[in-house]
């Protein structure tokens, strides 16, 4: 049986609760939710939905790399959001992200997220076999 490899990196925040960044098992990246924390500070980033989505994805970008994935990897995402009025401007941010790539997504929105952030992200990506 395939080992299971835990990711941990230092460019995203670290958990706040008992459990991983990500997990890797059978050549896929299985992250936990990202929430708009910065790194450095462990504090959730000031500003609107957009300026919290564009953190949340930069995060991700740091577990996807410490992972051995990209974002062009990813298969499936999913987004809270905390209300789904967002969903129009969390969308453009989204799109920037992935370009022309377009993993399968799900977006709920949810009575309340971790530190009361308007935004978090989860995904699914494969290991880039290319690396």
């Amino acid at each position: 049986m395939e080992e299971l490899r835990e990711v941990a990196t230092d460019s995203a925040p670290a958990a706040i609760g008992p459990y991983s960044q990500a997990m890797v098992y059978g050549g896929l990246v299985f992250s936990a939710g990202q929430i708009p924390l910065d790194p450095a500070t462990g504090q959730l980033v000031g500003g609107d939905v957009v300026a919290q989505t564009e953190q949340v994805l930069r995060n991700l970008d740091a577990v996807l790399s410490e992972a051995g994935a990209s974002r062009e990897t990813v298969l499936k995402t999913t987004v809270f959001l905390r209300d789904l009025a967002d969903f129009v401007a969390v969308n453009e941010v989204y799109a920037r992200f992935f370009g022309t790539h377009r993993p399968a997504r799900s977006t709920v929105q949810v009575a309340r997220l971790p530190r009361d952030s308007a935004v978090e992200i989860e995904l699914v990506a494969a290991i880039r076999t290319d690396r």
